[in-house]
């Protein structure tokens, strides 16, 4: 592998990177630098058939991405975290001072606690009251709002040359490294310091608490986090140097070089105490954290080569109550492909989408494996953020132990019929009902019960083709919109000499916002205002009611037509009560409320009103075929045949017919009206009639009304900056 001297970033400009060759313990390197932290390469003697010097550690700068993106969601679940902290530890506050004492909740009690003393005061309240320093118990929605706190400072950067940093344990927490308890005779000084705002720098309220004690100084919570498939450690070299509340970064790796490696870049960065190096299985370390009286990590990222599948269920275990699982899979050919059904099955527990709706279905089923494996353990998951990237999917997802929100799984598993190799409609089969019921003393509860199915025939109600399956697959929502917000937010007081992605992450993380079409959108907040209360969980309950999208292309292509401009489609759909937006997994997409058989009606207005397809194009057979014969003018004429079918049949005599079928003559010509029971029942536009169709609905394609506003220009969909832009070759052993 050869380390590129010039890569293409994702705001399509190049950047020239580092490859100077450094000498560093006597041994020569050239430096790659991304974000705030190197890494050294070792250069190699050999090179590859272009002449290139080989890259004898794995790094591959088309992740760069990945990471930008993993640093700031972290940062903003930190900050989050943090906030939750801060309110709990004021309630406690305010407890202790009114005088009052209850007994505490079993479950606070029965996990394990860690308490931070300073001049033997227990910080949470005072001499008397214990503090749970991890937190463990978060809970989401009881944090209250405790006032506007100060602005997040920028990270700590690296020891500079020449500079002068003291042993003292507070000095090593402002360089980088662990927090250490400074002494009675440490804090005594540095409160009779008159630069008071030293320890402020090292002890930042967002991630801080007051003692309690009158004091104007806060103590650090830890924030631990695991890299379990760490490689060169790049991710945790920019977990802990970009992100503030890092307290401590786990960098595994199950080979003894990388852990090497590991060591080495954490020691170039001045980062050595915060990183701690391991080498070993994932999986074990993850178990051996999962035991009782062990600390769990507040993030856990996996970001293997392939499937992330075999560590999920010991990484749900690993992670704190209501932490957050990092989880990268790149093996789209098993996800988003039919070629191997059988290993996607193996892999993932559901069967894969044909069509082009297959790689927001392989998001969904990644999802769905997640979901399952915490379920056993009683825990609930809440997606973030859930994205479909080039050649991978990357999830971030909130973790909470809470085996009433688990109960509500089924009802957001769901399977699909899918027209694979007909026109291409789908139908949804969620596997239970769930539903909000109130007892009898207004207490609100969720039921559950089995749905009925299938909601599909064998055969498409639309083209008549054959349906094939697709899943269990998570039907829930695939954002947290007010989450989406708050990394959104932190993108204006970025640089972008640091992240380089920030046009791409702007572009697609709003393309994700604007997929929740669930809910209204909330308003995007700056950090310093953001920082006030926690972000809001979704109702766990909550499926989503419209997932996938629709293309009208794919559609163009069923009837053998011209294509509607994205602007006309939209406003079709607009102007007939429906909404649209754009899906983050495929250019071209429109994601809608609309049921499928409007959407076909608006494809066979378009042949109408616009472009008729070309005489021999489809012919008998074709799902187009089965489509068109469906069409205003053929269902006319069709129900006028019926209407005086049904005339002959209920006449009694020459008089009566002749007077029948002067009255349907006339309601054929209105084309309006039809006789039910007796009794002449209006067909106006939107209103359902025979088999679902929608008898007259005024279709216009009006592009102004569907023409997205002006705007910011945002990098939506990238195309490949460069050749062979993918996941580069596995590492070898021993390198």
């Amino acid at each position: 592998m050869t380390l590129p001297q010039t890569t293409q970033l994702d705001n399509g400009t190049p950047e020239q990177r580092s490859t100077d060759e450094i000498t560093y313990n006597g041994q020569v390197y050239s430096k790659v630098r991304e974000g705030l932290a190197d890494i050294l390469n070792p250069v190699s003697a050999t090179t590859d058939k272009n002449g290139s010097a080989k890259q004898s550690v794995f790094y591959n700068p088309i992740q760069q991405f990945n990471r930008d993106l993993s640093v700031l969601a972290i940062r903003a679940f930190a900050e989050d975290l943090a906030i939750i902290r801060r309110a709990r530890h004021e309630r406690r506050l305010q407890h202790v001072k009114g005088g009052q004492k209850g007994k505490k909740r079993k479950r606070e009690a029965s996990r394990p606690a860690e308490s931070s003393t300073v001049n033997g005061s227990n910080m949470a309240g005072g001499p008397d009251t214990p503090m749970t320093g991890t937190d463990q118990d978060i809970s989401i929605h009881a944090a209250q709002p405790v006032g506007k706190a100060p602005p997040v400072p920028e990270p700590l950067d690296q020891k500079c040359d020449g500079a002068t940093v003291d042993d003292s344990p507070l000095s090593n927490a402002a360089a980088g490294g662990d927090y250490t308890q400074p002494t009675n005779g440490q804090l005594e000084e540095l409160q009779n310091n008159q630069d008071s705002s030293h320890y402020a720098q090292i002890h930042p309220e967002p991630n801080g608490l007051k003692p309690g004690n009158g004091s104007s100084t806060y103590v650090t919570l830890p924030f631990r986090i695991l890299d379990a498939l760490s490689a060169t450690g790049l991710r945790a070299l920019r977990y802990a140097k970009e992100i503030p509340h890092v307290t401590s970064v786990t960098a595994n790796d199950i080979s003894a070089p990388a852990t090497a490696s590991i060591k080495l870049n954490a020691e170039y960065n001045g980062l050595d105490e915060k990183i701690h190096p391991t080498t070993g299985d994932a999986k074990a370390l993850m178990g051996h954290v999962a035991n009782p009286g062990k600390e769990p990590f507040h993030v856990v990222d996996l970001d293997p080569y392939g499937t992330a599948a075999p560590f999920l269920d010991a990484a749900v275990q690993a992670v704190t109550d209501g932490g957050l699982l990092c989880v990268t899979c790149t093996d789209a050919g098993v996800y988003a492909s039919v070629g191997w059904p059988e290993k996607t099955f193996s892999q993932y527990g559901g069967l894969p989408w044909r069509g082009p709706q297959g790689h927001e279905a392989g998001l969904r089923l990644v999802l769905n494996a997640v979901a399952t494996s915490a379920a056993r353990y009683g825990l609930a998951i809440e997606p973030l953020i859930s994205l479909n990237i080039d050649f991978y999917v990357r999830l971030f997802v909130r973790v909470k132990r809470s085996p009433v929100d688990v109960k509500c799984l089924a009802g957001k598993t769901m399977v699909v019929y899918n027209c694979d190799h007909g026109c291409g409609a789908f139908r949804i089969q969620y596997l239970a009902h769930t539903r909000e019921r109130e007892a009898k003393n207004g207490d609100k509860f969720h039921n559950h019960t089995l749905a009925q199915g299938p909601t599909a025939t064998p055969f498409c109600e639309h083209c008549g083709f054959k349906t094939h399956l697709a899943g269990p697959m998570w039907g829930g929502p695939l954002h947290n919109p007010h989450f989406l917000s708050r990394v959104l937010g932190l993108l204006p007081s970025l640089d972008s000499k640091v992240y380089g992605t920030i046009p791409r992450i702007e572009g697609m993380l709003t393309l994700a916002l604007n997929e929740t079409l669930f809910q209204d959108l909330p308003k995007m907040a700056a950090p310093e205002s953001a920082a006030a209360e926690p972000f809001t969980a979704l109702d766990p309950a909550l499926p989503d009611p419209h997932p996938f999208f629709i293309n009208p292309s794919t559609l163009s292509r069923t009837l053998r037509c011209s294509r509607p401009s994205d602007a006309a489609f939209r406003g079709a759909l607009i102007s007939l009560g429906y909404r649209a937006t754009r899906s983050h997994t495929e250019p071209g997409s429109i994601r809608t409320d609309a049921p499928w058989h409007v959407i076909w009606e608006i494809m066979r207005e378009w042949v109408r009103q616009k472009h008729p397809i070309k005489e021999g194009a489809i012919t008998k057979g074709m799902a187009g075929w089965e489509i068109m014969q469906k069409d205003r003018s053929r269902r006319r004429l069709n129900d006028a045949k019926q209407e005086l079918r049904n005339v002959l049949d209920r006449a009694e005599n020459a008089d009566n017919l002749r007077e029948s079928l002067e009255a349907a003559l006339y309601r054929i010509s209105k084309g309006s009206t039809e006789v039910v029971d007796g009794q002449e029942e209006d067909l106006t536009a939107g209103k359902a009639g025979v088999n679902g169709e929608q008898r007259e609905l005024k279709v216009v394609f009006d592009e102004k009304l569907g023409k997205e506003a002006a705007g910011k220009k945002m990098v939506r969909y990238q195309q490949n900056p460069r050749a062979e832009w993918g996941p580069m070759c596995r590492a070898k052993a021993g390198h």
